[in-house]
Protein backbone atom coordinates (compact mmCIF):
# COMPACT_ATOMS: atom_id res chain seq x y z
CA UNK A 1 0.00 0.00 0.00
CA UNK A 2 1.18 3.61 -0.64
CA UNK A 3 0.33 6.10 1.71
CA UNK A 4 1.19 9.54 0.74
CA UNK A 5 1.49 12.27 3.80
CA UNK A 6 0.86 15.84 3.05
CA UNK A 7 2.24 18.90 4.87
CA UNK A 8 -0.08 21.52 4.31
CA UNK A 9 0.35 25.39 5.35
CA UNK A 10 -3.43 26.19 6.57
CA UNK A 11 -4.58 29.11 5.79
CA UNK A 12 -6.74 30.07 8.78
CA UNK A 13 -10.79 30.15 8.89
CA UNK A 14 -10.47 29.20 4.98
CA UNK A 15 -11.82 25.98 4.23
CA UNK A 16 -11.95 26.47 0.32
CA UNK A 17 -8.35 27.84 0.31
CA UNK A 18 -7.17 24.93 2.54
CA UNK A 19 -9.29 22.41 -0.10
CA UNK A 20 -8.06 23.57 -3.17
CA UNK A 21 -4.03 23.56 -1.57
CA UNK A 22 -4.50 20.29 -0.98
CA UNK A 23 -6.12 18.95 -3.88
CA UNK A 24 -3.14 20.60 -5.80
CA UNK A 25 -0.60 19.03 -3.85
CA UNK A 26 -2.31 15.67 -3.67
CA UNK A 27 -2.57 15.66 -7.62
CA UNK A 28 1.11 16.24 -7.41
CA UNK A 29 1.79 12.97 -6.16
CA UNK A 30 -0.51 10.48 -8.09
CA UNK A 31 -1.13 6.89 -7.85
CA UNK A 32 -1.56 6.41 -3.83
CA UNK A 33 -3.52 4.52 -2.13
CA UNK A 34 -3.94 6.63 0.80
CA UNK A 35 -3.57 10.62 1.26
CA UNK A 36 -3.57 11.75 4.65
CA UNK A 37 -3.97 15.68 5.81
CA UNK A 38 -3.29 17.62 8.96
CA UNK A 39 -5.87 17.83 12.35
CA UNK A 40 -8.28 20.39 11.26
CA UNK A 41 -6.83 20.87 7.77
CA UNK A 42 -9.47 22.72 6.54
CA UNK A 43 -9.89 25.40 9.15
CA UNK A 44 -6.63 25.18 11.30
CA UNK A 45 -6.52 23.79 14.50
CA UNK A 46 -9.52 25.64 17.10
CA UNK A 47 -10.47 25.67 20.63
CA UNK A 48 -13.68 28.63 19.95
CA UNK A 49 -15.09 26.50 17.24
CA UNK A 50 -18.14 28.85 16.95
CA UNK A 51 -18.14 29.95 13.41
CA UNK A 52 -15.57 28.08 12.14
CA UNK A 53 -16.58 24.02 12.37
CA UNK A 54 -18.62 22.71 9.94
CA UNK A 55 -21.52 20.30 10.07
CA UNK A 56 -21.29 16.84 9.73
CA UNK A 57 -22.29 16.41 5.88
CA UNK A 58 -20.07 19.54 5.03
CA UNK A 59 -18.86 20.60 1.68
CA UNK A 60 -15.14 19.26 3.10
CA UNK A 61 -16.87 15.87 3.32
CA UNK A 62 -17.90 15.88 -0.27
CA UNK A 63 -15.06 17.18 -1.33
CA UNK A 64 -13.31 14.10 0.56
CA UNK A 65 -16.03 11.57 -0.82
CA UNK A 66 -15.68 12.87 -4.62
CA UNK A 67 -11.49 13.38 -4.48
CA UNK A 68 -11.21 9.32 -3.33
CA UNK A 69 -13.88 7.69 -6.04
CA UNK A 70 -12.54 9.47 -8.50
CA UNK A 71 -8.77 8.40 -7.71
CA UNK A 72 -9.59 5.03 -6.36
CA UNK A 73 -7.82 6.35 -3.52
CA UNK A 74 -8.74 6.99 0.59
CA UNK A 75 -8.45 10.20 2.11
CA UNK A 76 -8.43 10.87 5.45
CA UNK A 77 -7.53 14.53 7.77
CA UNK A 78 -9.33 15.91 11.15
CA UNK A 79 -11.90 18.68 10.77
CA UNK A 80 -13.94 20.43 13.37
CA UNK A 81 -17.43 19.53 13.01
CA UNK A 82 -20.50 20.61 14.84
CA UNK A 83 -23.35 17.97 15.36
CA UNK A 84 -26.58 17.77 17.39
CA UNK A 85 -25.45 21.10 19.42
CA UNK A 86 -21.86 19.54 20.08
CA UNK A 87 -18.16 19.61 19.12
CA UNK A 88 -16.19 17.57 17.64
CA UNK A 89 -12.59 16.99 16.24
CA UNK A 90 -12.91 14.57 13.99
CA UNK A 91 -11.14 12.03 12.05
CA UNK A 92 -12.35 11.13 8.91
CA UNK A 93 -10.97 8.17 6.37
CA UNK A 94 -13.41 7.88 3.42
CA UNK A 95 -12.66 5.18 0.77
CA UNK A 96 -13.18 5.19 -2.76
CA UNK A 97 -16.57 3.35 -2.46
CA UNK A 98 -17.78 6.55 -0.22
CA UNK A 99 -17.77 4.68 2.94
CA UNK A 100 -16.66 7.18 5.64
CA UNK A 101 -15.44 6.19 8.95
CA UNK A 102 -14.48 8.48 11.39
CA UNK A 103 -12.47 8.99 15.00
CA UNK A 104 -13.26 11.30 17.58
CA UNK A 105 -10.64 12.74 19.10
CA UNK A 106 -10.55 10.89 22.43
CA UNK A 107 -7.42 13.06 24.23
CA UNK A 108 -8.92 16.76 24.45
CA UNK A 109 -5.71 19.16 24.59
CA UNK A 110 -6.97 20.88 28.11
CA UNK A 111 -3.56 22.82 28.25
CA UNK A 112 -4.81 24.77 25.31
CA UNK A 113 -8.84 24.90 26.12
CA UNK A 114 -10.13 21.98 23.91
CA UNK A 115 -11.87 20.38 26.01
CA UNK A 116 -14.15 23.39 27.27
CA UNK A 117 -16.01 23.25 24.01
CA UNK A 118 -15.17 20.29 21.98
CA UNK A 119 -16.86 16.73 22.96
CA UNK A 120 -14.13 14.02 23.57
CA UNK A 121 -14.83 10.65 21.56
CA UNK A 122 -15.38 7.53 23.33
CA UNK A 123 -14.49 4.59 20.42
CA UNK A 124 -11.04 3.59 19.30
CA UNK A 125 -11.29 3.35 15.15
CA UNK A 126 -9.38 1.02 13.48
CA UNK A 127 -10.06 1.17 9.44
CA UNK A 128 -9.22 -1.84 7.65
CA UNK A 129 -8.32 -0.66 3.58
CA UNK A 130 -6.73 -2.80 1.13
CA UNK A 131 -5.14 -5.69 3.44
CA UNK A 132 -3.83 -2.93 5.84
CA UNK A 133 -5.48 -2.50 9.10
CA UNK A 134 -5.08 1.32 10.71
CA UNK A 135 -5.35 3.18 13.85
CA UNK A 136 -6.92 6.11 13.69
CA UNK A 137 -5.43 8.88 16.49
CA UNK A 138 -4.75 12.58 16.87
CA UNK A 139 -2.84 14.73 18.09
CA UNK A 140 -2.95 14.60 22.06
CA UNK A 141 -3.68 11.37 21.78
CA UNK A 142 0.31 10.47 21.00
CA UNK A 143 0.89 11.11 24.95
CA UNK A 144 -1.16 8.51 25.94
CA UNK A 145 0.13 5.40 24.68
CA UNK A 146 -2.21 2.67 26.60
CA UNK A 147 -4.94 4.59 23.73
CA UNK A 148 -2.82 3.24 21.48
CA UNK A 149 -1.75 -0.19 22.60
CA UNK A 150 -1.75 -2.49 19.87
CA UNK A 151 -3.48 -5.43 21.01
CA UNK A 152 -2.85 -7.60 17.70
CA UNK A 153 -5.83 -5.18 15.74
CA UNK A 154 -3.69 -2.58 13.69
CA UNK A 155 -0.42 -2.28 11.44
CA UNK A 156 -0.25 1.51 10.84
CA UNK A 157 -0.55 3.89 13.70
CA UNK A 158 -1.79 7.03 11.77
CA UNK A 159 -1.39 10.23 13.90
CA UNK A 160 -2.44 13.50 11.98
CA UNK A 161 -1.83 16.83 14.47
CA UNK A 162 -1.21 20.62 15.24
CA UNK A 163 1.94 20.30 16.77
CA UNK A 164 4.00 23.59 17.94
CA UNK A 165 7.39 24.40 17.00
CA UNK A 166 8.72 24.26 20.81
CA UNK A 167 7.20 20.49 21.19
CA UNK A 168 8.72 19.32 18.20
CA UNK A 169 11.47 16.88 19.65
CA UNK A 170 8.36 15.41 22.00
CA UNK A 171 6.14 14.71 18.54
CA UNK A 172 9.37 13.00 17.03
CA UNK A 173 10.54 10.89 20.05
CA UNK A 174 6.78 9.63 20.76
CA UNK A 175 5.97 8.80 17.67
CA UNK A 176 9.04 6.65 17.61
CA UNK A 177 8.39 5.24 20.83
CA UNK A 178 5.03 4.18 19.43
CA UNK A 179 6.19 2.25 16.49
CA UNK A 180 8.73 0.59 18.62
CA UNK A 181 6.37 -0.80 21.74
CA UNK A 182 3.47 -1.68 19.20
CA UNK A 183 5.99 -3.27 16.55
CA UNK A 184 3.48 -1.23 13.47
CA UNK A 185 4.60 1.17 11.07
CA UNK A 186 3.55 4.46 12.76
CA UNK A 187 2.61 7.98 10.39
CA UNK A 188 2.61 11.01 11.76
CA UNK A 189 1.09 14.37 9.44
CA UNK A 190 1.66 17.76 11.01
CA UNK A 191 1.34 21.37 9.55
CA UNK A 192 3.65 24.27 9.28
CA UNK A 193 3.02 27.65 9.50
CA UNK A 194 1.68 29.80 11.99
CA UNK A 195 -2.37 30.48 13.29
CA UNK A 196 -3.29 32.99 15.65
CA UNK A 197 -1.65 31.11 18.58
CA UNK A 198 1.10 29.01 17.57
CA UNK A 199 3.45 28.52 15.51
CA UNK A 200 4.57 24.95 13.13
CA UNK A 201 7.34 23.47 11.88
CA UNK A 202 6.00 20.19 10.59
CA UNK A 203 7.87 16.88 11.15
CA UNK A 204 5.68 14.93 9.29
CA UNK A 205 7.26 11.21 8.75
CA UNK A 206 7.07 7.44 8.57
CA UNK A 207 8.75 5.29 10.92
CA UNK A 208 9.06 1.65 11.03
CA UNK A 209 8.53 -0.87 13.48
CA UNK A 210 12.52 -0.81 14.49
CA UNK A 211 12.12 2.70 14.93
CA UNK A 212 13.54 3.83 11.61
CA UNK A 213 12.95 6.95 9.79
CA UNK A 214 11.26 5.99 6.55
CA UNK A 215 11.23 9.11 5.16
CA UNK A 216 10.06 12.03 5.94
CA UNK A 217 8.95 15.72 4.61
CA UNK A 218 11.46 18.01 4.46
CA UNK A 219 11.38 20.36 8.05
CA UNK A 220 9.41 24.06 7.83
CA UNK A 221 7.97 23.90 4.51
CA UNK A 222 4.83 22.85 2.19
CA UNK A 223 6.30 19.26 1.15
CA UNK A 224 4.71 15.84 0.74
CA UNK A 225 6.11 12.14 1.14
CA UNK A 226 4.77 9.03 -0.07
CA UNK A 227 5.97 5.63 1.06
CA UNK A 228 4.62 2.27 0.52
CA UNK A 229 4.13 0.00 3.48
CA UNK A 230 6.02 -3.54 3.65
CA UNK A 231 3.18 -5.81 4.94
CA UNK A 232 5.37 -8.71 4.69
CA UNK A 233 8.32 -7.63 6.38
CA UNK A 234 6.10 -6.38 8.97
CA UNK A 235 4.36 -9.90 9.61
CA UNK A 236 8.32 -12.00 9.18
CA UNK A 237 9.59 -8.89 12.01
CA UNK A 238 6.66 -10.28 14.22
CA UNK A 239 7.00 -13.82 14.09
CA UNK A 240 10.31 -13.89 14.35
CA UNK A 241 10.83 -11.22 17.33
CA UNK A 242 7.18 -11.59 18.84
CA UNK A 243 7.18 -9.05 20.94
CA UNK A 244 2.90 -8.14 21.13
CA UNK A 245 2.68 -11.98 23.17
CA UNK A 246 4.36 -10.79 26.26
CA UNK A 247 2.27 -7.36 26.40
CA UNK A 248 0.28 -6.87 29.49
CA UNK A 249 -2.82 -7.80 29.85
CA UNK A 250 -5.58 -5.10 30.87
CA UNK A 251 -8.74 -3.38 29.94
CA UNK A 252 -9.55 0.20 29.86
CA UNK A 253 -12.58 1.98 31.39
CA UNK A 254 -13.54 4.86 29.41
Amino acid sequence: MKITLLQQDISWGNPETNVRNAEQAMEACPGSDVYVLPEMFSTGFCTQPEGLAEPADSDTLRWMRRYAAGHDCAVAGSVAVQECGKYYNRFYFVSPDGAVRSYDKKHLFTYGGEHYRFTAGRERVVVEFRGVRILLQICYDLRFPVWARNRKDYDVALYVASWPTPRVEAWLALLRARAIENQCYVAGVNRVGTDPSCEYCGGTLVIDPYGRTVAACEQGRVDAVTVEVDMDSLAEFRRKFPVLDDADDFTLNI
